[in-house]
């Protein structure tokens, strides 16, 4: 029986991890959020998984808020730094295995090749740097893996997905960035990957990248996601320049899974067979 805690429970990721975990009933889950366990309180944390025994963190805590993170440094630096710091201490002094979601913001997108776990990080925006400084935290002890991820979608939460199916409802048109390229990622597919990999997989410590397979545009985003759903909407397409926000974007961000798919043999779903998925279950 492994005792696993999971942080940031009733996030995107969290909550689809809660939906998996009964089809892993072998493991002993602990879901918790802000309410239930404030990681970026020592002592708290420390406690929690002593009196617990826990064997696996899984952190899906994270401050996300991409334009805001410009303003809040402060916070943002706290919850996506401080806390992963936090975390790899005690993990260390209790030998506790750590699963920690990092991002696709890492990097600065000039890119013309799906980016490696080698490839050198260099955040342009603040939410970028406080997710890349936790990573570095994250590395200070032996027993991690780093899932980095990117364009997270899913039936819970605010996304994407959900903005564009409500807008859609409102408006005769939509206007969406078309020359920032990436991979929409459902959340099922990697709450799945993880808990397979704690569950019936090795273990094996270091920085993985994880999104869907293909590539997508926002706009390309857009256009499938009222195609399946079959709204009337128009979605016309813009650049980045039309649209300035607090913070810079990556232009290009697809990732290269290799590593993790020769690493540990699971198969990955096409982006849009995903999107498939999860719009179906919003139904």
């Amino acid at each position: 029986m492994k005792n696993i805690l999971i942080t940031g429970s009733n996030g995107q990721l969290g909550s689809e991890l809660k939906i998996i975990s009964k089809k892993y009933p072998d493991n002993n889950y602990f879901f918790t959020d802000i309410p239930e366990l404030d990681i970026t309180n020592k002592t708290a944390v420390f406690e929690f998984c002593k009196k617990n025994k826990i064997n696996y963190i899984i952190n899906c805590a994270a401050y996300t808020a991409v334009d805001l993170a410009e303003t809040e440094i402060e916070l943002s630096n706290l919850i996506n730094s401080e806390a992963p710091k936090i975390l790899a201490e005690i993990s260390k002094q209790l030998k506790i295995k750590i699963i920690h979601i990092s991002t696709d913001y890492v990097f600065d997108g000039t890119n013309f090749q799906p980016y490696t776990e080698n490839d050198k990080p260099n955040p342009t925006s603040q939410y970028g740097k406080s997710k890349l400084a936790g990573e570095k935290n994250i590395q200070k002890i032996s027993d991690y893996i780093i899932i980095r991820t990117s364009w997270l979608y899913s039936s819970f939460g605010k996304n994407f997905v959900k903005t564009i199916l409500n807008l859609a409802q409102q408006h005769d048109k939509l206007t969406i960035i078309s020359d920032q390229i990436g991979t929409p990622t459902y959340a099922y597919d990697l709450a799945y990957t993880i808990l397979e990999i704690i569950s019936n997989k090795k273990f094996i410590s270091g920085i993985y990248n994880f999104s869907n397979q293909g590539v997508a545009s926002w706009y390309d985003f857009a256009i499938e996601i009222i195609k399946i759903k079959k709204i009337n909407t128009n979605i016309v397409s813009i650049l980045t320049k039309d649209y300035p926000t607090p913070a810079k974007r990556p232009f290009y961000s697809i990732l290269d899974k290799s590593k993790f798919i020769n690493t540990f043999n699971i198969s990955i779903p096409y982006w849009r067979d995903s999107l498939n998925t999860c719009l179906h279950k919003l139904n």
